[in-house]
């Protein structure tokens, strides 16, 4: 009876091993979408005090001869995977010249998890303190952008920046404060409050004449939103100079 019984143990376990053995096969990896397939590094940030991930998109055919506009892309949890194929299908298709797209990503949707587009994107508000702006700048300039010029050909006279709702008051906080930074800057469906007052200063002044600000701004957007811009409208186009020049 002993002996049989260790038979059925023996034959209970290598069953089981069989099993776990083919359960810890694992799948070879997919291949990364094409489309969204790059460079990637994490960068831990002195200015920030924090990491970010960056995600490169090359153009087709990079030449390491040439140089490129670089469109830096905020919030690329989401604008990197929507932007990088939409500009790679346009430019195929277009006359829409070849960019390196770059996606500055916080790795999450959640604040728990990291995600500081809340502060980093907040410009100085007596009535919300918690501004990272600034910060975030520093790290745009004196961090990011010089790390993605020496990586890359990018043409340090075409930057690009890009962003949507808060990251859209950011880009423009960037062209109040800093507008030589980059060439042209494209805002989307801005969120201007907390920190209005700041939209609305003197023009600053630019050293070079050829700056560009596209702001878009939906008819049927949310009315805190779209008030705001509307007046924002009224504000520089009444401005007799601009350190950009302005289409919306």
């Amino acid at each position: 009876m002993a002996d049989k019984m260790t038979r059925v143990i023996a034959a209970v376990v290598a069953l089981f091993c069989a099993a776990c053995a083919s359960t810890s096969q694992t799948s070879p990896a997919p291949p990364l979408l094409a489309a969204i397939d790059g460079d990637y590094f994490r960068w831990e940030s002195a200015a920030l005090g924090r990491a970010l991930h960056i995600y490169v998109k090359l153009p087709e055919g990079y030449d390491p001869a040439a140089t490129y506009p670089a469109v830096y892309l905020l919030d690329g949890d989401s604008t990197y995977p929507l932007l990088a194929p939409t500009h790679l299908f346009v430019a195929f298709d277009e006359p829409v010249p070849p960019a390196i797209i770059i996606g500055i990503a916080y790795g999450s949707f959640d604040r728990k998890m990291g995600n500081m587009r809340h502060v980093d994107f907040r410009p100085p508000a007596a009535v919300a303190p918690g501004s990272g702006a600034a910060a975030f700048q520093r790290f745009l300039a004196d961090e990011l952008i010089p790390e993605i010029e020496r990586r890359y050909r990018s043409d340090p006279s075409r930057r690009i920046l890009v962003g949507q709702s808060r990251g859209g008051a950011f880009v423009l906080y960037s062209a109040l404060t800093a507008p030589d930074l980059f060439w042209g800057r494209i805002v989307s469906n801005a969120s201007l409050t907390p920190g209005e007052e700041i939209f609305f200063g003197p023009p600053p002044a630019a050293a070079r004449d050829d700056l560009k600000l596209f702001y878009a701004s939906g008819e049927r957007d949310r009315p805190e939103y779209r008030a705001p811009a509307l007046k924002w409208f009224a504000h520089w186009d009444a401005a007799p100079e601009k350190p950009w020049s302005l289409k919306r």
